[in-house]
């Protein structure tokens, strides 16, 4: 497996030694995050760990690209200039942030009432609720997870969210 996964992420990413921290990263990911989950289940999380890793390391190379070009256009040359480039650009709006303590406040209080009603939910629900929309993976690949067919998956998740929706509308949450 650590063979084909190191092959599979120098061929994405075209950088030897690149490739070989990204392996590295997902094995260990693997081992701290998933050491209790049945031997069959781990090549899959292993495979979506390494996709993660690769799609990281594209978005990290996209941002120090864009950054480079940013302060080259500002025609900053390494000297020790008085004026502050960072204050030349204008603030992102940020009205998705909560503007008020207050408001922190509650946000905080609705995510520990998700968490809380997600922890609720029947265990098989609560594992395919996760995998399919906290993970990320589609509906084969949590059929192959879970170790159950693709329909059961999809009651699975139906099932959850149904609950969920319910429990939190009884708790007066609305999303």
């Amino acid at each position: 497996m650590e063979r084909r996964a190191f092959k599979q992420c120098v061929f994405s990413v075209q950088d030897e030694q690149a490739a070989l921290d990204i392996v590295q990263d997902a094995m260990l990911k693997l081992a701290e995050n998933y050491a209790a989950r049945p031997a069959q289940e781990l090549p899959l999380l292993f495979q979506r760990i390494l996709q993660n890793g690769i799609r990281d390391h594209f978005r990290r190379g996209k941002v120090r690209s864009a950054w480079t070009t940013l302060w080259s256009s500002l025609g900053l040359t390494g000297e020790d200039d008085e004026a502050d480039p960072l204050e030349t650009f204008e603030v992102e709006d940020q009205s998705s942030l909560p503007a008020s303590p207050a408001d922190r406040l509650e946000q905080s209080q609705v995510m520990a009432i998700i968490e809380e009603a997600v922890q609720s939910l029947p265990e098989r629900q609560r594992q395919a609720f996760l995998l399919r929309y906290w993970e990320d993976f589609d509906v084969s690949e949590t059929a192959k997870a879970m170790g159950c067919s693709e329909g059961s998956v999809k009651t699975h998740c139906s099932r959850a969210v149904h609950a969920l929706a319910k429990l939190l509308r009884s708790k007066g949450v609305t999303l």
